[in-house]
C-alpha cells in the first residue's frame, strides 16, 4: 500500500450499500493507515434502488469534486443509476477538479461521458463497498489500485494461452460491455481512434455478448482500435438450447469475424481478484506465448492529482 496519505471521497452515482457499519469500519480502517475520508453517501437517503434521489447523487458528486482536501472519488457500487444522471453533470467541473475518479460497472457511463466531455482520465478500479467494506478483502487488488496510484507507469502481466501474438501501442479504455454499447450514439460515447478496448459484464450469456461486440463493430467503433481485450464473463448459464455455442465457440466465431486482434485472460470485471486500468492512459500491448503484458502511463496519479 502507498505510504502517501490522500483524500478519498466516497459517492453514490448509482447503487447503494446498505450496511453502514461496515462502510463505516472501513472508513476506520482506511483512517488508521493515516488516509482522511470524506463519506458523501448517507444510508439515511436511500432512494428506491439507487444511493440517494437523481438529485441527492449529483450532489455527492458535486460536493466531492469541490472538496479541496480529495484526490480521489470512488464509486460506492455500480448497479445502476449513473445513466440518469449524464445529462445534469457538469463534467467540465469534473474534469478542472483534478480528482481521480474511480470505479468500475455502472461507473463506466461516468468515465465514458467524462472523455468525451473533456479528454479527461479516470480509474477503472476498485469500489468502496465491494472491495473496502468487505470482510474478504482481497489484497492483490487493493496493492494494485495503490500501485497505479503511484505510478508514474502502471503494469500488468497476464498469463493466457492461445491468444494471438501483437504488439500495439494506444489509448487504453473500456468497461463494462453493456455500458458502452448503451452509450452508441450518444454524446457519451467518446471517439477514440488508434484505442485499446478492454470490456467485461456479467450474467450476460455469449450470445449476448457476441451481439453487443457485433454492435460495436457494425457502429465503426472496432475499425479504429488497435485490439479488443476481453476480461471475466461469468454468472450465465448455458442450457442444451445452445448445442455447444459456448464462451470459447463465441470468441472463435469474435477472432474470425473481426478487423482487429481479440484476446481473453484480463483479470478485470465482477470478480474479486481484479486490476486497476487506467482510463485514457498510453498503453503499450505485447502477447507472447502463454502470457500478456500491458504497460500503462500518461495518466492521473496522486504525485500530480
Amino acid at each position: 500500500m502507498t505510504t502517501q496519505h490522500i483524500g478519498i471521497a466516497i459517492v453514490a452515482p448509482g447503487g447503494y450499500g446498505r450496511d453502514g457499519a461496515a462502510i463505516e469500519r472501513a472508513i476506520a480502517s482506511l483512517e488508521q493507515q493515516g488516509h482522511t475520508v470524506h463519506n458523501y453517501f448517507k444510508t439515511s437517503r436511500i432512494h428506491q434502488r439507487f444511493g440517494g434521489t437523481d438529485e441527492g447523487r449529483l450532489a455527492q458528486l458535486n460536493a466531492a469534486a469541490d472538496d479541496p482536501d480529495v484526490k480521489v472519488v470512488m464509486a460506492l457500487r455500480g448497479q445502476y443509476g449513473t445513466t440518469r444522471l449524464l445529462p445534469h453533470i457538469d463534467f467540465a467541473r469534473m474534469a478542472a477538479s483534478g480528482k481521480i475518479f474511480v470505479g468500475y460497472s455502472d461507473f463506466t457511463a461516468f468515465q465514458m461521458a467524462l472523455m468525451a466531455a473533456t479528454g479527461a482520465k479516470s480509474y477503472a478500479g476498485p469500489m468502496f463497498y465491494g472491495d473496502f467494506a468487505t470482510d474478504e478483502i482481497d489484497q492483490f487488488t487493493l496493492g494494485d489500485f495503490w500501485s497505479c496510484l503511484c505510478g508514474p507507469q502502471h503494469r500488468i502481466v497476464q498469463k493466457e494461452r492461445n491468444n494471438p501474438y501483437i504488439d500495439v501501442r494506444g489509448t487504453i479504455w473500456g468497461g463494462n460491455l453493456a455500458m458502452l454499447v448503451s452509450l452508441l450514439g450518444t454524446p457519451y460515447f467518446p471517439r477514440i481512434d488508434d484505442g485499446i478496448l478492454f470490456v467485461e459484464d456479467i450474467n450476460e450469456h455469449p450470445y449476448r455478448v457476441e451481439r453487443m461486440v457485433l454492435q460495436l463493430q457494425q457502429s465503426g467503433v472496432l475499425e479504429r482500435q488497435k485490439a479488443l481485450v476481453l476480461g471475466d464473463f461469468s454468472a450465465y448459464k448455458l442450457s442444451t438450447h445452445d448445442n455447444g455455442y459456448n464462451f470459447e465457440e463465441m470468441v472463435a466465431y469474435l477472432r474470425a469475424t473481426l478487423p482487429i486482434p481479440v484476446l481473453t485472460g484480463l483479470q478485470f470485471g465482477h470478480i474479486r481478484t481484479r486490476v486497476t486500468i487506467p482510463f485514457g492512459a498510453q498503453a503499450h500491448l505485447v502477447s507472447t506465448k502463454g502470457m500478456f503484458e500491458l504497460t500503462m502511463s500518461d495518466y492521473p496519479t496522486i504525485a500530480n492529482a
